[in-house]
């Protein structure tokens, strides 16, 4: 975005009174993430595209991990699942990664036969410094006898592959709430929640021989069953109840969550994706079911998102893939993290429509960087934590929040004093620039594009500090090109992924505190993080 459309913007302020938000010093409320806060899961069957192999591994992708290395100081954790992890099947014969038949009927977007070799997990290897989850299928694997062939011969594949540090943890079955629903269900109506654990600890305590034997260093854990949402017809509760962590090996609890459909009627951009309102309300209801099924305990498992995205069915063109999606992923991540979420790992998959880049050219999309990207990239940022100084993030309630959302990041000293390091406004008030919000075509007269202005009162902030600005922006919250993090563009054409300093960008801005205060001015359709010189 030029300097003379930032000049423009900031002119086009209507200079009203700003009601003035209170940050503490402290905050009784926040979440601290784990390190590697911001992740990714991969599709099952789009891993070999997103990684490559030993002969041909995917620099493009790694360009862009390493992107996100370099801002939060962690690597991305990787899961490797989803829908397509229970319908893999192991042939010993077979020499390359992955064969998959696309059956329209159920899913045009992903193959249901599905093969793998032993090349497949190749793709593990290609990534140094990158920590992995391997889903084993259970769909097939606790119901056919080939399925259960499956699991003893690639569990020793997977943990000697995963044993030259970059284990994270193990899966067993995607979305077993679902395995009674749908046109491909695995499982017959009346299965429960006792028959469901019964499944899980016959399957996990094969995975954990096989990995003993073959790879006796490695502590066996397991993400638990990843449900699709709380209300489905299996619980997550009753699978506690019946027994899931008898083993005591469960590391993580981990849920799925996607805002609403890309198929469902009325699902729009702004009253969808850019509503912080709707966003709190979907990932409460996560918070809620942790907490009423761990309660009572001493030290409960950590809480992810194990797997998720805008809109499930892999997102609508013209919504999951614009900018205004990523203001949505910033705000989710940054209330996920807030409310006790430890991980959140953004869903993607070859030619989907809510992916963060698509990682290789195909009949159906271009090789390159996708608007959720930026998002990440800005997550990062605003989760960002230095070995000795554990970060929080807090939310700071608006007065008028439906549109938009705003984020404090406080850093521990080694005292135990906190210091204000960070602070975000995410505006998700829609400005569109192109015919039909669409993202294509542009409009000949854009309408003039409102810069709103936000009051902070920073408790332990000295006056005459400088806060660096950085923006998250585009032309607007249809755009689907030309975004930029703080000046960055991380496009494929540009330098293959790596991070590239636009010399159109106005960057460099500082705002000062004065009277313990900050003011900032933020566009519509865009964000914003002010940093702090305090620690982390």
């Amino acid at each position: 975005m030029s300097r003379s459309y930032i000049l423009a913007l900031l002119s086009a302020l209507t200079r009203t009174a700003a009601e003035t938000y209170n940050i503490p010093s402290n905050p009784t409320v926040s979440g601290e993430p784990f390190d590697s806060f911001v992740s990714y899961s991969i599709e099952f069957s789009s891993f070999p595209d997103f990684a490559g192999n030993h002969s041909h591994p995917n620099k493009y992708s790694y360009n862009l991990i390493n992107n996100i290395h370099a801002i939060s100081n962690n690597y991305p954790v990787i899961r490797v699942g989803g829908n397509t992890q229970d319908f893999a099947l192991y042939n010993a014969s077979q020499s390359t990664s992955l064969v998959g038949v696309v059956d329209p009927d159920k899913s045009p977007d992903y193959p249901t036969t599905i093969t793998i070799g032993k090349s497949y997990f190749e793709s593990y290897r290609t990534w140094p410094g990158v920590r992995f989850s391997h889903g084993f299928n259970m769909g097939l694997g606790g119901k056919t006898a080939r399925g259960r062939e499956t699991l003893v011969d690639t569990a020793p594949l997977a943990c000697e592959a995963l044993r030259h540090g970059n284990f994270y943890t193990w899966e067993y079955s995607n979305e077993p709430d679902l395995f009674t629903s749908g046109t491909y269900a695995p499982r017959l109506k009346g299965w429960n929640e006792t028959d469901m654990v019964a499944e899980w600890l016959a399957g996990t305590d094969e995975i954990r021989n096989q990995v003993k034997k073959q790879c006796p260093e490695i502590q066996v854990s397991f993400i638990a069953p990843s449900n699709a949402g709380v209300s489905n017809a299996l619980k997550a509760s009753k699978m506690w109840a019946a027994g899931l962590n008898k083993r005591g090996d469960i590391a993580m609890f981990s849920t799925h969550n996607y805002i609403d459909g890309a198929k469902v009627p009325g699902v729009t951009l702004q009253g969808t994706l850019m509503n912080h309102t709707r966003t709190k309300l979907s990932v409460n209801n996560h918070v809620a079911e942790y907490n009423s099924i761990f309660h009572a305990a001493g030290s409960p498992p950590p809480l992810i998102f194990g797997e998720t995205n805008s809109l499930y069915n892999q997102g609508r063109p013209g919504l999951s893939n614009t900018f205004g999606a990523a203001l949505w992923c910033v705000d989710f991540n940054m209330y996920s993290a807030a409310v006790g979420f430890k991980r959140v790992h953004m869903h993607q998959g070859t030619n989907y429509r809510y992916q963060a880049w698509q990682p290789v050219a195909t009949d159906l999309a271009a090789i390159g960087t996708k608007a959720p990207y930026y998002a990440s990239i800005t997550a990062a940022h605003m989760t960002r934590r230095a070995a000795h100084a554990p970060v929080s993030i807090s939310h700071v309630a608006l007065s008028s929040d439906a549109a938009e959302s705003a984020y404090a990041a406080h850093c521990a000293s080694r005292s135990g004093e906190k210091h204000l390091a960070r602070l975000m406004v995410v505006n998700m008030h829609g400005y569109n620039t192109t015919v039909g919000g669409a993202g294509l075509e542009p409009l000949p007269s854009p309408p003039p594009r409102t810069v709103r202005k936000y009051k902070f009162r920073v408790e332990g902030v000295r006056d005459g500090v400088r806060a660096s600005v950085q923006r998250l922006m585009a032309n607007g919250s249809d755009a689907i090109t030309g975004i930029t993090y703080d000046g960055w563009s991380y496009n494929y054409d540009l330098d293959e992924g790596r991070g590239v300093r636009l010399t159109n960008v106005t960057v460099g801005e500082k705002i000062v505190v004065e009277r313990g205060e900050v003011v900032v001015h933020v566009a519509d359709s865009s964000a914003v993080i002010l940093s702090f010189a305090n620690g982390c």
